[in-house]
């Protein structure tokens, strides 16, 4: 069975824990790129990561993107959002049906 990660800092991503999924308090940009390197090799099917933890790791994320498994979702964080959440999600959007539905 798959499982799914949060990637971020302790305020953001504490809360995701009660839901059951696997919640890794991580800041440093070199333990997140060995961190997702580590999930995609496991049987993570889906990693969240935070806006601002993904901003560090940009190369990492990128180099999962035509990947099947894992999906790397961004979402926002309590401080530090960069606004890259918001945009790929209206990019996936308008992939998905040809126009940006959203706005």
């Amino acid at each position: 069975m798959y499982k799914v990660a949060v990637i971020g800092d302790t305020a953001s991503v504490s809360g995701f824990a009660a839901l059951g999924l696997s919640v890794f308090r991580e800041t440093e940009p070199d333990k997140i790129k060995k961190l997702i390197s580590r999930l995609a090799a496991s049987d993570f099917a889906v990693i969240y990561i935070t806006e601002p933890a993904a901003a560090m790791v940009k190369d990492t994320i990128n180099k999962y993107r035509s990947s099947r498994l894992p999906s790397i979702v961004l979402i926002p964080a309590v401080e530090g959002n960069t606004g890259d959440g918001m945009r790929a999600l209206h990019e996936a959007v308008e992939k998905a049906v040809g126009s940006d539905i959203l706005n």
